[in-house]
Protein backbone atom coordinates (compact mmCIF):
# COMPACT_ATOMS: atom_id res chain seq x y z
CA UNK A 1 0.00 0.00 0.00
CA UNK A 2 0.92 3.47 -0.63
CA UNK A 3 2.51 5.03 2.81
CA UNK A 4 0.16 8.33 2.10
CA UNK A 5 -2.80 6.36 1.66
CA UNK A 6 -1.83 4.48 4.86
CA UNK A 7 -1.33 7.14 7.06
CA UNK A 8 -4.18 8.71 6.19
CA UNK A 9 -6.24 6.10 7.10
CA UNK A 10 -4.30 5.99 10.07
CA UNK A 11 -5.41 9.37 10.86
CA UNK A 12 -1.59 11.03 10.34
CA UNK A 13 -0.68 13.71 7.69
CA UNK A 14 1.72 12.40 5.01
CA UNK A 15 5.30 13.98 5.44
CA UNK A 16 5.89 15.67 1.97
CA UNK A 17 9.69 16.29 0.56
CA UNK A 18 9.04 19.48 -0.05
CA UNK A 19 13.00 20.42 -0.07
CA UNK A 20 12.74 18.60 -4.13
CA UNK A 21 10.94 20.22 -6.60
CA UNK A 22 9.24 18.70 -9.18
CA UNK A 23 11.28 17.24 -12.40
CA UNK A 24 13.36 15.79 -13.56
CA UNK A 25 15.58 12.90 -11.85
CA UNK A 26 19.36 14.53 -11.57
CA UNK A 27 21.54 11.58 -13.59
CA UNK A 28 25.08 12.81 -13.81
CA UNK A 29 25.76 10.63 -16.87
CA UNK A 30 22.77 12.41 -18.77
CA UNK A 31 23.11 16.15 -17.71
CA UNK A 32 23.08 18.65 -20.47
CA UNK A 33 25.50 21.56 -19.51
CA UNK A 34 25.65 25.13 -21.33
CA UNK A 35 28.90 25.66 -23.04
CA UNK A 36 30.97 28.07 -20.67
CA UNK A 37 33.46 30.74 -21.33
CA UNK A 38 36.95 29.99 -21.15
CA UNK A 39 38.80 31.24 -18.47
CA UNK A 40 41.60 32.27 -20.75
CA UNK A 41 40.24 35.23 -23.30
CA UNK A 42 41.72 35.80 -26.38
CA UNK A 43 45.07 37.85 -26.64
CA UNK A 44 44.79 41.86 -27.37
CA UNK A 45 46.58 40.95 -30.62
CA UNK A 46 44.10 38.60 -32.38
CA UNK A 47 41.24 40.86 -30.79
CA UNK A 48 42.71 43.94 -32.66
CA UNK A 49 43.17 41.73 -36.02
CA UNK A 50 39.62 40.91 -35.98
CA UNK A 51 38.62 44.55 -36.17
CA UNK A 52 40.99 46.53 -38.70
CA UNK A 53 40.42 49.48 -39.57
CA UNK A 54 39.19 50.88 -43.03
CA UNK A 55 43.45 51.87 -44.07
CA UNK A 56 44.44 48.69 -42.88
CA UNK A 57 41.63 46.61 -44.72
CA UNK A 58 42.61 48.32 -48.42
CA UNK A 59 46.41 48.03 -46.97
CA UNK A 60 45.70 43.74 -46.78
CA UNK A 61 43.44 43.76 -49.76
CA UNK A 62 46.63 45.20 -51.77
CA UNK A 63 48.98 42.97 -50.17
CA UNK A 64 46.84 40.23 -51.16
CA UNK A 65 45.86 41.26 -54.84
CA UNK A 66 50.01 42.08 -55.31
CA UNK A 67 50.58 38.47 -54.32
CA UNK A 68 48.00 36.86 -56.84
CA UNK A 69 49.58 38.43 -59.51
CA UNK A 70 53.15 37.66 -58.48
CA UNK A 71 52.41 33.87 -58.15
CA UNK A 72 50.37 34.53 -61.98
CA UNK A 73 53.29 35.96 -63.90
CA UNK A 74 55.77 33.51 -61.92
CA UNK A 75 53.24 30.66 -63.12
CA UNK A 76 52.82 31.82 -66.91
CA UNK A 77 56.42 32.09 -67.22
CA UNK A 78 57.11 28.40 -65.85
CA UNK A 79 54.24 27.13 -68.38
CA UNK A 80 56.51 29.13 -71.27
CA UNK A 81 59.64 27.91 -70.45
CA UNK A 82 58.03 24.46 -70.72
CA UNK A 83 56.90 24.77 -73.46
CA UNK A 84 59.72 25.90 -75.21
CA UNK A 85 58.21 29.45 -75.92
CA UNK A 86 60.08 32.12 -73.24
CA UNK A 87 60.58 35.34 -72.82
CA UNK A 88 64.13 36.39 -71.41
CA UNK A 89 61.66 37.96 -68.70
CA UNK A 90 60.36 34.26 -68.13
CA UNK A 91 64.25 32.60 -68.27
CA UNK A 92 65.14 35.13 -65.47
CA UNK A 93 61.81 34.38 -63.05
CA UNK A 94 62.38 30.85 -63.68
CA UNK A 95 65.96 30.30 -62.75
CA UNK A 96 64.68 32.03 -59.33
CA UNK A 97 62.30 29.64 -58.88
CA UNK A 98 64.92 26.99 -57.62
CA UNK A 99 65.66 28.93 -54.76
CA UNK A 100 61.98 30.85 -53.88
CA UNK A 101 61.54 30.13 -50.61
CA UNK A 102 58.01 31.63 -51.68
CA UNK A 103 56.90 29.91 -54.91
CA UNK A 104 53.87 27.85 -54.75
CA UNK A 105 55.10 24.24 -54.46
CA UNK A 106 51.85 22.59 -56.07
CA UNK A 107 53.08 24.60 -59.30
CA UNK A 108 56.41 22.66 -59.97
CA UNK A 109 56.89 19.33 -62.18
CA UNK A 110 59.18 16.64 -61.95
CA UNK A 111 60.77 17.61 -65.40
CA UNK A 112 61.32 21.33 -64.36
CA UNK A 113 64.94 20.42 -62.84
CA UNK A 114 65.61 18.83 -66.04
CA UNK A 115 65.20 22.34 -68.39
CA UNK A 116 68.23 23.79 -68.81
CA UNK A 117 68.22 27.56 -68.39
CA UNK A 118 71.50 29.68 -69.23
CA UNK A 119 72.97 31.78 -66.03
CA UNK A 120 70.90 35.78 -65.52
CA UNK A 121 73.91 37.59 -66.69
CA UNK A 122 74.16 35.29 -69.86
CA UNK A 123 70.88 35.98 -70.72
CA UNK A 124 70.80 39.83 -70.43
CA UNK A 125 74.19 39.91 -72.10
CA UNK A 126 72.84 38.31 -75.03
CA UNK A 127 69.74 40.87 -75.91
CA UNK A 128 69.94 43.42 -78.07
CA UNK A 129 69.07 47.64 -77.55
CA UNK A 130 65.25 46.88 -77.81
CA UNK A 131 64.91 44.22 -75.59
CA UNK A 132 66.85 45.23 -72.90
CA UNK A 133 64.69 48.34 -72.95
CA UNK A 134 61.40 46.41 -73.36
CA UNK A 135 63.67 43.78 -70.09
CA UNK A 136 63.35 47.09 -67.92
CA UNK A 137 59.81 47.29 -67.08
CA UNK A 138 59.35 43.42 -66.73
CA UNK A 139 62.03 43.88 -64.18
CA UNK A 140 60.10 46.87 -62.78
CA UNK A 141 57.00 44.64 -62.18
CA UNK A 142 58.97 42.11 -60.50
CA UNK A 143 60.95 44.21 -58.11
CA UNK A 144 57.76 46.31 -56.92
CA UNK A 145 55.43 42.76 -56.56
CA UNK A 146 58.45 40.77 -54.39
CA UNK A 147 58.32 41.19 -50.76
CA UNK A 148 61.20 38.42 -50.25
CA UNK A 149 64.29 40.48 -49.52
CA UNK A 150 66.58 38.02 -51.11
CA UNK A 151 64.47 37.89 -54.34
CA UNK A 152 63.80 42.58 -54.76
CA UNK A 153 68.00 41.92 -54.65
CA UNK A 154 67.94 39.46 -57.26
CA UNK A 155 66.11 41.51 -59.49
CA UNK A 156 67.95 44.79 -58.41
CA UNK A 157 71.07 43.06 -59.52
CA UNK A 158 69.22 42.53 -63.13
CA UNK A 159 68.18 45.98 -63.39
CA UNK A 160 71.66 47.36 -62.86
CA UNK A 161 73.25 44.93 -65.18
CA UNK A 162 70.63 45.59 -68.11
CA UNK A 163 71.27 49.18 -67.90
CA UNK A 164 75.13 49.07 -67.93
CA UNK A 165 74.48 46.58 -71.31
CA UNK A 166 72.26 48.97 -72.42
CA UNK A 167 75.14 51.94 -71.99
CA UNK A 168 77.79 49.55 -73.61
CA UNK A 169 76.03 49.05 -76.62
CA UNK A 170 75.31 52.63 -77.32
CA UNK A 171 77.47 54.16 -79.75
CA UNK A 172 80.61 55.67 -78.39
CA UNK A 173 82.85 58.66 -78.87
CA UNK A 174 86.16 59.71 -78.22
CA UNK A 175 85.95 60.05 -74.95
CA UNK A 176 83.67 56.62 -74.85
CA UNK A 177 86.43 54.71 -76.31
CA UNK A 178 89.11 56.41 -73.73
CA UNK A 179 86.77 55.46 -70.66
CA UNK A 180 87.08 51.63 -72.49
CA UNK A 181 90.75 51.48 -71.96
CA UNK A 182 90.49 52.60 -68.14
CA UNK A 183 87.46 50.28 -68.06
CA UNK A 184 89.83 46.99 -69.40
CA UNK A 185 91.74 47.69 -66.28
CA UNK A 186 89.27 47.79 -63.86
CA UNK A 187 87.74 44.81 -65.29
CA UNK A 188 91.04 42.66 -64.77
CA UNK A 189 91.29 43.80 -61.23
CA UNK A 190 87.44 43.99 -59.92
CA UNK A 191 86.02 40.90 -62.16
CA UNK A 192 87.65 38.04 -60.04
CA UNK A 193 86.58 39.01 -56.60
CA UNK A 194 83.75 37.88 -54.95
CA UNK A 195 80.94 39.55 -53.62
CA UNK A 196 81.81 40.15 -49.98
CA UNK A 197 85.28 41.23 -51.35
CA UNK A 198 83.83 44.01 -53.29
CA UNK A 199 81.50 45.14 -50.99
CA UNK A 200 84.75 45.43 -48.85
CA UNK A 201 86.37 47.22 -51.60
CA UNK A 202 83.52 49.55 -51.55
CA UNK A 203 83.76 51.21 -47.98
CA UNK A 204 87.34 51.63 -48.48
CA UNK A 205 86.51 53.75 -51.21
CA UNK A 206 84.25 55.12 -49.83
CA UNK A 207 86.78 56.24 -46.47
CA UNK A 208 89.06 57.43 -49.34
CA UNK A 209 86.59 59.81 -50.34
CA UNK A 210 85.51 60.46 -46.91
CA UNK A 211 89.18 61.24 -45.80
CA UNK A 212 90.87 64.89 -46.44
CA UNK A 213 93.70 63.59 -48.87
CA UNK A 214 94.73 65.42 -52.09
CA UNK A 215 93.02 62.67 -54.65
CA UNK A 216 91.42 61.92 -57.59
CA UNK A 217 88.12 62.27 -56.17
CA UNK A 218 86.02 62.42 -60.14
CA UNK A 219 88.52 58.90 -60.92
CA UNK A 220 87.29 57.38 -57.56
CA UNK A 221 83.83 58.35 -57.63
CA UNK A 222 83.36 56.86 -61.27
CA UNK A 223 85.49 53.74 -59.93
CA UNK A 224 82.59 53.35 -57.19
CA UNK A 225 79.93 53.66 -59.69
CA UNK A 226 81.65 50.87 -62.02
CA UNK A 227 81.59 48.90 -58.16
CA UNK A 228 78.55 48.69 -58.59
CA UNK A 229 78.09 46.88 -61.37
CA UNK A 230 80.75 44.55 -60.44
CA UNK A 231 78.59 44.04 -57.51
CA UNK A 232 75.61 42.96 -59.61
CA UNK A 233 77.51 40.31 -61.51
CA UNK A 234 79.27 38.94 -58.08
CA UNK A 235 75.48 38.96 -56.56
CA UNK A 236 74.13 37.18 -59.88
CA UNK A 237 76.90 34.87 -60.29
CA UNK A 238 76.65 33.72 -55.93
CA UNK A 239 72.96 33.82 -56.72
CA UNK A 240 73.43 30.78 -59.90
CA UNK A 241 75.62 28.62 -57.91
CA UNK A 242 72.80 28.34 -55.67
CA UNK A 243 70.91 27.81 -58.67
CA UNK A 244 72.68 24.65 -59.69
CA UNK A 245 73.27 23.49 -56.85
CA UNK A 246 69.75 23.05 -56.04
CA UNK A 247 69.30 21.86 -59.43
CA UNK A 248 71.94 18.98 -59.27
CA UNK A 249 70.06 17.59 -55.95
CA UNK A 250 66.81 17.76 -57.56
CA UNK A 251 68.62 15.84 -60.60
CA UNK A 252 70.35 13.15 -58.51
CA UNK A 253 67.12 11.35 -58.25
CA UNK A 254 65.61 11.68 -61.41
CA UNK A 255 68.20 11.83 -64.18
CA UNK A 256 71.64 11.22 -62.15
CA UNK A 257 73.74 11.33 -65.39
CA UNK A 258 72.95 14.71 -66.05
CA UNK A 259 73.51 15.76 -62.72
CA UNK A 260 77.08 14.08 -62.53
CA UNK A 261 77.57 16.23 -65.56
CA UNK A 262 76.63 19.39 -64.16
CA UNK A 263 78.88 18.79 -61.46
CA UNK A 264 82.12 18.14 -63.54
CA UNK A 265 81.43 21.46 -65.44
CA UNK A 266 80.88 23.43 -62.55
CA UNK A 267 84.22 21.72 -61.19
CA UNK A 268 85.80 22.81 -64.47
CA UNK A 269 84.06 26.45 -64.20
CA UNK A 270 85.55 26.64 -60.92
CA UNK A 271 89.22 25.30 -61.94
CA UNK A 272 88.50 27.72 -65.18
CA UNK A 273 88.45 30.64 -62.64
CA UNK A 274 91.67 29.79 -60.51
CA UNK A 275 93.51 29.26 -63.70
CA UNK A 276 92.32 32.71 -64.70
CA UNK A 277 92.92 34.29 -61.93
CA UNK A 278 96.67 32.67 -61.48
CA UNK A 279 97.92 33.65 -64.66
CA UNK A 280 96.47 37.50 -64.33
CA UNK A 281 98.56 38.28 -61.52
CA UNK A 282 101.24 40.28 -62.39
CA UNK A 283 102.08 43.68 -62.93
CA UNK A 284 99.76 45.92 -65.64
CA UNK A 285 101.08 48.84 -67.22
CA UNK A 286 98.48 51.39 -67.49
CA UNK A 287 98.29 54.91 -68.67
CA UNK A 288 98.11 56.19 -64.89
CA UNK A 289 100.74 54.22 -62.63
CA UNK A 290 99.28 55.99 -59.64
CA UNK A 291 95.62 55.29 -59.49
CA UNK A 292 96.38 51.26 -61.23
CA UNK A 293 98.58 51.18 -57.66
CA UNK A 294 95.88 52.58 -55.84
CA UNK A 295 92.92 50.07 -56.89
CA UNK A 296 95.57 47.68 -56.84
CA UNK A 297 96.51 48.09 -53.19
CA UNK A 298 92.36 48.55 -52.24
CA UNK A 299 91.68 45.30 -54.04
CA UNK A 300 94.58 43.10 -52.04
CA UNK A 301 93.19 44.15 -48.75
CA UNK A 302 89.77 43.67 -49.31
CA UNK A 303 90.90 39.83 -50.61
CA UNK A 304 93.48 39.47 -47.44
CA UNK A 305 90.55 40.08 -45.43
CA UNK A 306 87.54 37.82 -47.09
CA UNK A 307 87.13 34.20 -47.20
CA UNK A 308 89.93 31.84 -49.18
CA UNK A 309 88.49 29.99 -52.04
CA UNK A 310 87.33 26.28 -51.21
CA UNK A 311 90.44 23.75 -50.52
CA UNK A 312 91.36 21.35 -53.06
CA UNK A 313 90.57 24.09 -56.09
CA UNK A 314 94.13 24.69 -57.05
CA UNK A 315 95.41 21.25 -57.16
CA UNK A 316 92.31 19.99 -59.01
CA UNK A 317 93.56 23.26 -61.45
CA UNK A 318 96.56 21.97 -61.54
CA UNK A 319 96.26 18.54 -62.23
CA UNK A 320 93.26 18.08 -64.89
CA UNK A 321 94.49 18.86 -68.73
CA UNK A 322 90.79 19.86 -69.21
CA UNK A 323 90.77 22.71 -71.91
CA UNK A 324 90.25 25.61 -69.97
CA UNK A 325 91.07 28.55 -72.71
CA UNK A 326 88.47 31.65 -72.85
CA UNK A 327 88.41 30.99 -76.24
CA UNK A 328 86.49 26.84 -75.11
CA UNK A 329 84.43 28.72 -72.28
CA UNK A 330 83.17 30.85 -74.72
CA UNK A 331 82.18 28.19 -77.05
CA UNK A 332 81.18 26.23 -74.37
CA UNK A 333 78.83 28.99 -72.56
CA UNK A 334 77.07 30.05 -76.45
CA UNK A 335 76.56 25.89 -76.60
CA UNK A 336 75.11 25.99 -73.13
CA UNK A 337 72.78 29.08 -73.79
CA UNK A 338 71.12 27.36 -76.67
CA UNK A 339 68.79 24.59 -74.06
CA UNK A 340 67.41 21.46 -75.34
CA UNK A 341 64.36 20.37 -77.22
CA UNK A 342 61.31 18.99 -75.59
CA UNK A 343 63.29 15.36 -76.15
CA UNK A 344 66.84 15.81 -75.80
CA UNK A 345 68.76 15.11 -72.49
CA UNK A 346 72.47 15.49 -71.91
CA UNK A 347 74.98 13.02 -72.86
CA UNK A 348 78.13 12.28 -71.18
CA UNK A 349 78.58 8.59 -71.62
CA UNK A 350 82.66 9.16 -72.19
CA UNK A 351 85.02 5.75 -72.38
CA UNK A 352 88.43 6.11 -71.14
CA UNK A 353 90.56 5.72 -74.63
CA UNK A 354 93.77 3.88 -74.15
CA UNK A 355 97.05 5.02 -76.03
CA UNK A 356 100.17 2.96 -75.84
CA UNK A 357 102.01 5.77 -75.97
CA UNK A 358 102.22 9.33 -75.82
CA UNK A 359 101.98 11.46 -78.75
CA UNK A 360 105.37 12.78 -80.52
CA UNK A 361 103.94 16.47 -80.53
CA UNK A 362 103.35 15.81 -76.63
CA UNK A 363 107.04 17.35 -76.21
CA UNK A 364 105.98 20.28 -77.77
CA UNK A 365 102.59 21.30 -76.86
CA UNK A 366 100.68 20.65 -73.45
CA UNK A 367 98.16 17.75 -74.20
CA UNK A 368 94.55 18.44 -73.67
CA UNK A 369 91.41 17.14 -73.55
CA UNK A 370 88.52 18.79 -75.60
CA UNK A 371 85.50 20.39 -73.77
CA UNK A 372 82.31 19.34 -75.39
CA UNK A 373 78.29 19.63 -74.88
CA UNK A 374 76.78 16.47 -76.21
CA UNK A 375 72.78 16.09 -76.65
CA UNK A 376 71.19 12.50 -76.48
CA UNK A 377 67.57 12.51 -78.61
CA UNK A 378 65.10 10.73 -76.99
CA UNK A 379 61.85 9.05 -77.68
CA UNK A 380 59.04 6.91 -77.90
CA UNK A 381 58.65 4.47 -81.11
CA UNK A 382 55.03 3.34 -82.18
CA UNK A 383 55.50 0.25 -83.76
CA UNK A 384 52.78 -2.48 -83.55
CA UNK A 385 54.10 -4.35 -80.58
CA UNK A 386 53.93 -0.85 -78.52
CA UNK A 387 50.70 -0.15 -80.12
CA UNK A 388 49.26 -2.90 -79.12
CA UNK A 389 50.70 -2.74 -75.27
CA UNK A 390 50.44 1.11 -74.86
CA UNK A 391 48.92 4.44 -75.90
CA UNK A 392 49.70 7.79 -75.20
CA UNK A 393 48.20 7.96 -71.48
CA UNK A 394 50.87 5.32 -70.74
CA UNK A 395 53.51 5.09 -73.04
CA UNK A 396 56.29 2.83 -73.85
CA UNK A 397 59.97 3.09 -72.07
CA UNK A 398 61.53 5.99 -74.29
CA UNK A 399 64.94 5.01 -76.40
CA UNK A 400 67.88 6.90 -78.05
CA UNK A 401 66.66 7.99 -81.50
CA UNK A 402 70.01 9.99 -82.15
CA UNK A 403 73.10 12.33 -81.12
CA UNK A 404 74.22 15.94 -81.20
CA UNK A 405 77.87 16.24 -80.51
CA UNK A 406 79.50 19.54 -80.22
CA UNK A 407 83.63 19.26 -79.54
CA UNK A 408 85.12 22.23 -78.90
CA UNK A 409 88.45 22.37 -80.39
CA UNK A 410 89.67 26.48 -80.89
CA UNK A 411 93.35 26.37 -80.35
CA UNK A 412 93.87 23.74 -83.17
CA UNK A 413 97.72 23.88 -84.35
CA UNK A 414 96.79 22.62 -87.90
CA UNK A 415 93.56 24.49 -88.88
CA UNK A 416 93.54 23.27 -92.28
CA UNK A 417 92.98 19.56 -91.51
CA UNK A 418 89.82 19.11 -89.14
CA UNK A 419 89.19 16.60 -86.89
CA UNK A 420 87.74 13.62 -87.60
CA UNK A 421 85.72 10.34 -86.39
CA UNK A 422 85.53 6.74 -85.98
CA UNK A 423 83.77 3.78 -84.90
CA UNK A 424 85.25 1.08 -82.88
CA UNK A 425 82.97 -2.36 -82.49
CA UNK A 426 84.34 -4.67 -80.07
CA UNK A 427 84.91 -8.43 -79.97
CA UNK A 428 85.16 -8.82 -83.19
CA UNK A 429 81.45 -7.73 -84.02
CA UNK A 430 81.26 -6.23 -87.82
CA UNK A 431 78.63 -3.83 -88.79
CA UNK A 432 75.07 -5.27 -89.20
CA UNK A 433 76.06 -7.90 -86.86
CA UNK A 434 74.21 -8.11 -83.34
CA UNK A 435 75.82 -9.96 -80.05
CA UNK A 436 73.02 -8.58 -77.77
CA UNK A 437 70.66 -10.41 -75.95
CA UNK A 438 66.63 -10.21 -76.52
CA UNK A 439 65.51 -6.76 -75.79
CA UNK A 440 68.54 -5.04 -76.02
CA UNK A 441 70.81 -3.18 -78.56
CA UNK A 442 74.31 -3.31 -79.30
CA UNK A 443 77.02 -0.62 -78.50
CA UNK A 444 79.83 0.76 -79.83
CA UNK A 445 82.58 3.39 -79.10
CA UNK A 446 82.61 6.95 -81.42
CA UNK A 447 86.18 8.28 -81.23
CA UNK A 448 87.06 12.09 -82.20
CA UNK A 449 90.33 12.34 -83.34
CA UNK A 450 92.10 16.00 -83.76
CA UNK A 451 95.79 17.19 -83.52
CA UNK A 452 98.12 18.76 -81.42
CA UNK A 453 97.18 19.97 -78.73
CA UNK A 454 93.74 17.76 -78.63
CA UNK A 455 93.61 14.12 -76.83
CA UNK A 456 91.62 11.59 -78.85
CA UNK A 457 87.80 11.30 -76.77
CA UNK A 458 85.36 8.54 -76.96
CA UNK A 459 82.05 7.99 -75.98
CA UNK A 460 79.77 4.71 -75.86
CA UNK A 461 76.71 4.85 -78.11
CA UNK A 462 74.53 3.01 -79.40
CA UNK A 463 75.03 0.76 -82.80
CA UNK A 464 72.44 0.96 -85.17
CA UNK A 465 72.13 2.46 -88.74
CA UNK A 466 72.75 6.04 -89.54
CA UNK A 467 69.98 8.18 -91.59
CA UNK A 468 72.06 10.17 -93.68
CA UNK A 469 69.28 12.44 -95.10
CA UNK A 470 69.47 16.40 -95.59
CA UNK A 471 65.68 16.51 -94.77
CA UNK A 472 65.20 18.97 -91.73
CA UNK A 473 63.28 16.49 -89.80
CA UNK A 474 66.07 14.45 -89.34
CA UNK A 475 69.26 16.92 -89.53
CA UNK A 476 72.23 14.72 -90.05
CA UNK A 477 75.13 17.53 -89.93
CA UNK A 478 78.77 16.62 -90.30
CA UNK A 479 80.98 20.16 -89.92
CA UNK A 480 83.77 21.60 -88.48
CA UNK A 481 83.35 25.94 -88.49
CA UNK A 482 84.90 28.13 -85.85
CA UNK A 483 86.54 25.56 -83.83
CA UNK A 484 83.27 23.29 -83.44
CA UNK A 485 83.36 19.92 -85.00
CA UNK A 486 79.33 19.27 -84.89
CA UNK A 487 78.27 15.94 -85.75
CA UNK A 488 74.35 15.37 -85.30
CA UNK A 489 72.41 12.19 -86.93
CA UNK A 490 69.76 10.70 -85.90
CA UNK A 491 69.11 6.27 -86.52
CA UNK A 492 67.06 5.07 -89.31
CA UNK A 493 63.12 4.06 -88.34
CA UNK A 494 62.60 0.60 -89.04
CA UNK A 495 59.12 -0.36 -90.78
CA UNK A 496 57.48 -3.66 -91.13
CA UNK A 497 55.77 -4.21 -94.24
CA UNK A 498 52.71 -7.39 -93.91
Amino acid sequence: MDPARRAMIFGRNPQRNRDRAPGAIRNERNRISKAHRSPNPPPAASRAAAYMTADEQSAKYVADEDKFVLHQAKKKADIRVREGRAKPIDLLAFNLRFIDTDRDTFDDQEKDADIGVPSPSAIVEALKDGQLEGLEGDIKSYQTLETEPANKEYWESLQVLRSERLKALAPQGPEGRSVGAVSSDVDNILGPKTYDQLVALGKQIQNKLASDDDIDRDYWESLLKSLQVYKAKAKLKKVYEAIREKRIDLLRTINPAKARFLEEAAAAAVAARAMGATSSTGTNTTPNATKSTGISAAATAASSSSTAPPPGTARFAQTTNEDFSQATKALYEREVARGFSENEEIFADEEAVVISSKPSWAYKYRPRKPRYFNRVQMGYEWNKYNQTHYDHDNPPPKVVQGYKFNIFYPDLIDKTRAPTFKIIREHGRRRGESFAPAGEEDTCLIRFIAGPPYEDIAFRIVDREWDYSAKRERGFKSSFDKGILQLHFQFKKIFYRK
